[in-house]
């Protein structure tokens, strides 16, 4: 079998060569990402292996089923690049559900340690020989009350760090776990109770209808002067522009930020040398209480690792099968994944 793997880095190539090797699956690396003006790199291929900012929409769907592809292999848990609604019926999709919620979980807290006690900055003042503690007091964590909006798995792992910590747990997700809620440290309330009554918010949670600019204006208000926001799940779930807003006003006292809702055109890049054009990231950039990290939450050796067997594993077994438990169906209205056998 052929695959087009679109949106190559070196890591990607590096964690696919020494899985794939023995798996009858030769793919063809190109650097640039999928969308209407490269879908025919794809042809003469089986199937296309894209990532979160490759663009699978309708047209390039079309052209795809019109080429002979058959499969769309995700990278990736998230799947809001990729008309699947479209795609029902006409084309497999599949993903990788979990491959390490521990590297995006740490990666979370990292960023929220790195930010409240001013690591990033000691680093640049001490490179400098500037050992002065002036405008470098932080707090702890110890007694905080963290809201937490999604306990998918990765949103449990990022629980039982801040657990670890002796914080507080508020928590949100539209399908509650069962066994989560002790009514004491971890509890569960509605959206209303976390804006208002937590220190941090960090979202775990996927984009959908529902979800889009959960954090915006009007939720901005109802939390907290001076919460600490986290995202290290899907830009959009933000409203850049109404963070950038409260950021201004002192409102939100930091945000940690790895995705953003523009990043296809600026995350996994080198613009070392340009301007940035994008004025509200670079305005968020250059805010001394804002962190930046483009979207590596998942980059760790495990995870590649982890991300490359299911994608070989999910490719394998439908070619094999004609079915795979990890492929996106859109039924009833409802996107889920293929638990019952072939999805059309």
């Amino acid at each position: 079998m052929k695959f087009a793997f679109f949106d190559t880095k070196p890591y990607d190539r590096q964690s696919f060569e020494a899985i794939a090797q023995n798996s009858g699956i030769r793919f063809k690396y190109y650097e640039t990402k999928l969308n209407e003006d490269t879908v025919d790199l794809a042809h003469g291929c089986d199937g296309v292996c894209v990532f979160v900012n490759d663009t699978v929409n309708a047209a390039v769907i079309d052209r795809l089923c019109e080429m002979g592809v058959s499969m769309i292999a995700l990278r990736c848990a998230g799947f809001n690049n990729v008309d699947v609604r479209y795609a029902f019926g006409k084309i497999h999709v599949f993903r990788v559900p979990a491959y390490s919620p521990y590297a995006v979980a740490e990666h979370a807290m990292a960023m929220l340690l790195t930010s409240i006690r001013r690591i990033h900055k000691a680093y640049i003042r001490t490179r400098d020989f500037n050992f002065s503690l002036n405008n470098m007091t932080g707090f702890d964590l110890h007694g905080k009350t963290v809201g937490i909006i999604g306990t998918g798995k990765i949103g449990r792992v990022f629980i039982d760090i801040c657990r670890g910590f002796g914080m507080k747990v508020l928590a949100y997700d539209k399908f509650p776990a069962k066994d989560l809620d002790n009514g004491d440290t971890i509890r569960y309330v509605e959206l209303d109770e976390l804006f208002a009554c937590s220190d941090i918010i960090s979202l775990h949670c996927p984009l959908t209808e529902e979800t889009y600019h959960i954090i915006n204006e009007e939720t901005i208000a109802q939390c907290r002067r001076g919460v600490v926001l986290i995202n290290t799940s899907r830009g959009a779930l933000v409203d850049a522009e109404a963070l950038l807003a409260a950021i201004k006003s002192r409102h939100v006292g930091a945000a940690c930020l790895d995705v953003y809702e523009e990043e296809s055109d600026f995350f996994f890049e080198d613009f070392s040398g340009h301007i940035l054009e994008d004025d509200i990231l670079a305005r968020l950039i250059s805010m001394p209480n804002v962190i930046v990290t483009s979207h590596q939450a998942f980059l760790t050796n495990e995870a590649l690792a982890n991300i490359a067997e299911t994608t070989i594993d999910n490719i394998l077994r439908f070619s094999q099968t004609g079915q795979c438990p990890n492929e996106i169906c859109y039924r009833g209205g409802v996107t889920e994944d293929c638990r019952s056998g072939k999805c059309f």
